[in-house]
Parts: C-alpha cells; sequence; structure tokens
C-alpha cells in the first residue's frame, strides 16, 4: 500500500511517542497485541485477531515488526507502511494446535534476532492476549524480564492528531445519517431486525464522498423494559404502541469512531419520562459546558451530578469515556474515564462519548454526544436534535420540570 508523506510522518510520530514511553516504563522490546494499537502503529487492517498476532516495537530499531499468520501476511503486505521484510509470517501448523503455539514462533524469533535477553513489555490487559500466550512467552524466552506494557500506546492514542480528528468528524457525519434512519425505521408494527437492518446500510454505505468501516459494536437497541438494560441489541419481534426504544450506534471511518445514542417513545411518553429527558439533557448540557483544557474528567462529571442531583438522582456508572481508533469488542480506548476519582488533565484533541444514560428497574434514557476538546472548550462532533424523540399522531404538550 502506498502512504503519502504525511500518513508516513504521522507514523513515525506515533512510533517516537511509543518509544519514549517505552524508555519511561523501563521497555526495550514492546509486543503489543491489541488490533487497535496495532493499527495505529502500523496501519494493519484486517479481520484476523482471533488468532495470535502482533507488533514489534523495539527501542533500538527504527520499524517495527509484524508478526502473525502466514495467510495473513499478504493482508499486512496490503495495510501497513513497514518495509516487507519486517513482515515475519508463522506457518498455519502454530494454528490453535494442541501440541504448538504461536508464541513458540515467536519466541524462537526474538532469540533469533537477540532480543531474549531484554525488558519486554506485554500487554497484559488486553482481551487478545491469552494467559496461555503468556505462559507460553516466559516458558520459551527464560532469560527475559517481562515488564506489563499494558495501556501504553492506548495512553499515546488519547491524543488525536488532525489526521484522526478529520477520520472522527468523517464518522460523525455517518452516524448522523443512521440515526435519522434509525429514527424514521422505528415505528409500530415495523419489526426490530428490519430497523437494524436499514442503520445497518446506513454505517456502511457512509455518503457520497466516503464510505463507512463496520463498528466496533453492533448498534445496540433495548426496546420496552429492556431499555433498563443498556448492552441489549435487538429481535424478530415488532415495535409496540407506548414502546420506548433506545439506540446507539457510531460512525466508523478508516476505524475511528464517533458514537451517538437517542431514545425514542412511540406514542406519548409518561411524565415521569418526559421530566427525565429534560434532566437527561439538562446535565449533559452543563457537562459539554465543563469541557475545556486544564480541567479534569471528574470535573465534567461533576458538573452533570450537580444537575442529577438537585432532582434527586444518582448515577452509578461512569459518565463517558475516551474514544477513537478501535476493532471489537469496544470503541473505548479504555484510558480515562469520565467520572469521580479520574483526574486525567483535559488537553486539545482528546475525544470523549459522553452518555449520560439512566437506567431504571424497567425503563432507560440514553442521549449522548461524542465531542473533542479544543483549545477554548468543546467541539461536539454530531449534529442531530438533543431530545427525547416521541413519534405518535397526538398533540403533546411537555410539562415544565419543577
Amino acid at each position: 500500500m502506498l502512504f503519502s508523506h504525511d500518513e508516513y510522518q504521522e507514523y513515525q510520530s506515533r512510533i517516537a511517542k511509543v518509544k519514549k514511553s517505552m524508555e519511561e516504563k523501563g521497555i526495550e522490546v514492546l509486543l503489543v497485541t491489541n488490533p487497535s494499537n496495532m493499527n495505529y502503529l502500523t496501519g494493519y487492517d484486517g479481520w484476523s485477531f482471533y488468532v495470535d498476532q502482533m507488533v514489534a516495537v523495539i527501542i533500538d530499531e527504527d520499524e517495527p515488526l509484524w508478526i502473525g499468520r502466514y495467510q495473513d501476511a499478504n493482508g499486512a503486505k496490503a495495510t501497513v507502511w513497514l518495509d516487507h521484510n519486517n513482515i515475519i509470517p508463522y506457518p498455519d501448523e502454530y494454528v490453535q494446535s494442541q501440541t504448538r503455539h504461536p508464541m513458540d514462533f515467536i519466541a524462537d524469533f526474538l532469540t533469533q534476532i537477540g532480543q531474549a535477553k531484554r525488558k519486554i513489555g506485554v500487554e497484559l490487559e488486553s482481551y487478545y492476549f491469552t494467559a496461555l500466550a503468556y505462559e507460553r512467552l516466559k516458558a520459551k524466552l527464560p532469560d527475559a524480564t517481562f515488564k506489563d506494557g499494558s495501556l501504553l500506546v492506548n495512553y499515546v492514542r488519547i491524543i488525536k492528531s488532525e489526521m484522526e480528528i478529520d477520520y472522527m468528524k468523517k464518522a460523525a457525519t455517518i452516524v448522523e445519517k443512521a440515526m435519522q434512519t434509525a429514527v424514521n425505521s422505528i415505528h409500530v408494527g415495523a419489526r426490530q431486525c428490519d430497523a437494524i437492518a436499514s442503520i445497518y446500510y446506513d454505517l456502511i454505505t457512509g455518503t457520497s464522498e466516503y464510505g463507512g468501516d463496520y463498528p466496533a459494536i453492533v448498534p445496540l437497541m433495548p426496546t420496552g423494559e429492556n431499555t433498563s438494560a443498556p448492552h441489549l441489541t435487538w429481535s424478530d419481534q415488532p415495535f409496540k404502541d407506548n414502546d420506548m426504544v433506545i439506540i446507539e450506534i457510531a460512525g466508523c471511518f478508516k476505524r475511528y469512531h464517533a458514537p451517538l445514542a437517542r431514545t425514542v417513545s412511540l406514542g406519548k411518553p409518561s411524565e415521569k419520562v418526559t421530566d427525565l429527558s429534560k434532566v437527561v439533557v439538562e446535565g449533559l448540557n452543563h457537562a459539554l459546558d465543563a469541557v475545556k483544557p486544564g480541567n479534569t474528567c471528574e470535573d465534567i462529571e461533576a458538573a452533570w451530578r450537580k444537575v442529577i442531583s438537585k432532582h434527586g438522582i444518582e448515577k452509578e456508572a461512569r459518565l463517558g469515556y475516551s474514544m477513537g481508533l478501535s476493532y471489537p469488542p469496544d470503541w473505548g480506548e479504555h484510558t480515562a474515564s469520565i467520572r469521580k476519582g479520574d483526574k486525567t488533565i483535559l488537553k486539545p484533541n482528546m475525544t470523549f462519548h459522553l452518555i449520560p444514560a439512566l437506567w431504571f428497574e424497567n425503563y432507560g434514557i440514553e442521549i449522548s454526544e461524542s465531542f473533542r476538546v479544543t483549545d477554548q472548550g468543546v467541539e461536539v462532533l454530531t449534529n442531530y436534535t438533543r431530545e427525547l424523540i416521541v413519534k405518535g399522531d397526538f398533540d403533546f404538550e411537555e410539562p415544565v420540570i419543577s
């Protein structure tokens, strides 16, 4: 794959930042297994993370190594900026074998290139690095000193470049379109699965200028009493009169995400639900007002909590999280969280999903925004009506919250 000068410089900058963090943590070889981090450092983009693979960043080598399954090596050649000599494939006899393990191959390779006695960082906190993989590495590299390199690359990723921000803005445009399709598709008598199919169509087709990518999380659409459970998907059942429906989706462009959540009422909502939606929006607006460089994540949460507290409401879950480049099963970066006690200082070009949702015993409401920290304050990435969306043929007068 051909990379522009700007793209090549972007990757060089990322490698330099990661090596600086490695030096600070006393790591000489960093073995990166999180596919988001692999993409961030090399550009690798393939659905191969169900088998063992990694990027090895060696402190005194100019380029990282991509190490993965033999049949995925051509995919690496098609997507990474690395010299093809730095693409190291292992044979298929190591895949899901009872006698061999890919870490055996990787350990032997690291030994061959003189890295067997170094301080090696591994991503212990990663979906993609198993306990067995760690044990096989340690057994085959007894002279190495192993260190926890979890989230090292993630924290480098937390501040986005202008190129990354551009990707996220494109993702935001895609999700605006898909959210409108979602609202249009959700009506009494329509099947939930058909609404999801329409949403997926827009997420993937994107716009006439650029297409979309698959999001790291499938569309979430709890319906009826299930709106009390935030992470349910959909069924083949039709929507019914007076159903509440939550839609949480994300546009995705070149693996960069812009999530958005809204709640739809199919019929006149109860006064309780209407009042609650106004509290959520009020709290969301105050939280966004607290976003500016120098403030902390917990400052944003405090602004939200001040609003909901005066209405006698408490929220157990965090208010949001850093997000951006990702692969399944999550679009979060696993770094900063918007919650009490998180003293992460906000800096320009940090990006978050702010999701001030409230879930109760048999109903819930979600109205979220993706935002970027700017030099002066905040930029909301999407532009979509920020309210409870009511669908139905009736005269509806919104009550006033006391």
